[in-house]
C-alpha cells in the first residue's frame, strides 16, 4: 500500500507541475499581442483564419486582457501549491493528505463519468480510471488507518 500511495503522491506532484508550467506560460503572454500570436499559430498550422475553429481562438485572443491572464496564472499557482502540499503529505503518509486526495479525486469522478458517457474517448476513459484508482487507493488507506 505504501508504494501505491507514493505513486499517487508522484501523480499529484506531476499534476501540480503541469499546471505550474501552464501558469508560467500564461505569465509569459501578459505583454504580448495575443491576436498576432494566435494568427501566426493558425497560419503555421496551415488553417484558414476565417474557419470556425481558428476563429474561436482568434476571438478568445481578442477578449483576453492582461488582468485575466494574471488571474488565471494566480489560480494555476494556487492549484499547483495545493497539489504539491498534497503530494508532500501523501509521501510522508499523513492522514489529512489521504483525505484530501480522496475528496479531491472524488469531486472529479461525476464530471469525468459524464464526459466519458457523452464522448467515449481514450482520454476520457484514462482520466476516469486514473481518478477512480486514486480514490480507491486513498479510501483503502484510510480504512486501514482506522483499523
Amino acid at each position: 500500500m505504501n508504494r501505491a500511495i507514493r505513486f499517487v503522491a508522484l501523480f499529484e506532484a506531476l499534476k501540480g507541475l503541469v499546471v505550474l508550467l501552464a501558469g508560467t506560460g500564461l505569465l509569459s503572454l501578459v505583454h504580448k499581442d495575443l491576436h498576432a500570436l494566435v494568427l501566426s499559430l493558425v497560419q503555421h498550422a496551415h488553417l484558414n483564419p476565417a474557419g470556425h475553429y481558428p476563429q474561436i481562438f482568434l476571438d478568445a485572443a481578442n477578449n483576453i486582457h492582461a488582468s485575466r491572464l494574471l488571474m488565471l496564472a494566480a489560480g494555476a499557482l494556487a492549484y499547483s501549491a495545493l497539489r504539491f502540499v498534497e503530494a508532500f503529505g501523501l509521501y510522508y503518509r499523513r492522514a489529512w493528505a489521504e483525505m484530501l486526495a480522496a475528496a479531491s479525486g472524488g469531486i472529479y469522478l461525476p464530471f469525468e463519468l459524464l464526459s466519458f458517457l457523452q464522448e467515449s474517448t481514450f482520454l476520457h476513459a484514462s482520466l476516469l480510471l486514473a481518478n477512480a484508482v486514486v480514490v480507491y487507493v486513498m479510501v483503502v488507506a484510510l480504512m486501514r488507518r482506522r483499523g
